[in-house]
């Protein structure tokens, strides 16, 4: 593993220099089709090549159960105004109801999940999902909100967190996002989830500012550079990646509280997907916990990482 002591902005090429816009919501029609090609294209030559292509299956099974789904329940204009009003997520997961929109989507991403070739022990905990009653499912789903997953049922939740993956992007896709407001470092400001990991942009209108993407809704919400997405610090930043790599995924660590979440560089590699270079990357979180650094980002797909 190296290490890179000095943080270093990228430069910003002339005539590029523009304000970024606080938040881009995602796009839940292309956003898990193009997932699933990344992980195909990581997976090739990958000692997580299995896993890769497993993930890509299910990011296929969100983007086609899409189809004619009921619209999602969508908070109120006076909720939406008050959440503004009080610096909060207008998606609030503590109150999150399951509607028709919701059942539905998880319903169908467990009948779609049958057909992916997968390891019997992911077999057996789709099964345990399929085979819950609405009172049980509503618990994972409740769990998997909350960030708060029994160790024993990681593999379920995988499941659960996939269809809602889905269900809060066509929720975020219907908002306006001039009218969202920043809610605290780390925290999204559409659905206050954790974000997986933070991307350098490289499309035209935020060229090399720095993102955060949500890892439930997939919102991206603008951070500025050289800052622990974690705490807030902006004194011990250093950036550390695997020896040998391209250097497109980095590792933000951060000595005020000794975590870190990854960076990653997709001015240089377009085709970079949050969701699915972390998982390609796990190597580079091993190395970090025998180094004694705490994991921020927060991945559904690695569950117990």
């Amino acid at each position: 593993m190296s290490k890179t002591d000095t943080p270093r902005h990228d430069p910003i090429p002339i005539g590029e220099i523009v304000e970024p816009p606080f938040v881009r919501l995602p796009d839940p029609t292309n956003l898990f089709a193009a997932r699933a090609r990344r992980c195909l294209a990581l997976a090739e030559g990958s000692e997580l090549g299995e896993i890769l292509r497993f993930f890509a299956a299910l990011a296929v099974c969100q983007h086609r159960l899409q189809a004619d789904l009921p619209a999602p329940d969508m908070p109120s204009g006076d909720a939406l105004a008050r959440a503004r009003a009080h610096a909060m997520p207008p998606l609030d997961r503590n109150r999150m109801t399951i509607d028709g929109a919701l059942e539905a989507t998880l319903a169908r991403l467990l009948a779609a999940a049958i057909e992916i070739d997968m390891p019997p022990a992911a077999r057996a905990a789709l099964d345990r999902v399929a085979d819950a009653d609405a009172a049980g499912r509503a618990v994972m789903v409740r769990a998997a909100l909350a960030q708060a997953i029994p160790a024993e049922a990681f593999a379920e939740h995988v499941y659960v967190a996939a269809a809602l993956q889905v269900h809060l992007a066509r929720q975020a896709a219907r908002l306006e996002a001039a009218t969202l407001v920043p809610v605290g470092d780390g925290v999204c400001p559409v659905c206050g989830g954790a974000p997986v990991a933070s991307v350098i942009a490289g499309w035209r209108g935020a060229q090399n500012a720095r993102f955060c993407v949500c890892s439930l809704c997939a919102s991206w919400w603008h951070m500025v550079r050289i800052k622990c997405v974690l705490c807030g610090s902006t004194k011990g930043i250093a950036y550390q990646e695997l020896a040998g790599d391209a250097g497109v995924v980095k590792a933000e660590t951060c000595e005020s509280c000794h975590g870190y979440v990854k960076i990653l560089h997709q001015q240089t590699d377009p085709a970079l997907d949050p969701v699915a270079d972390d998982v390609a990357t796990l190597g580079l979180d091993l190395l970090l916990r025998e180094n004694g650094y705490r994991r921020g980002g927060v991945n559904m797909f690695l569950l117990g990482y």
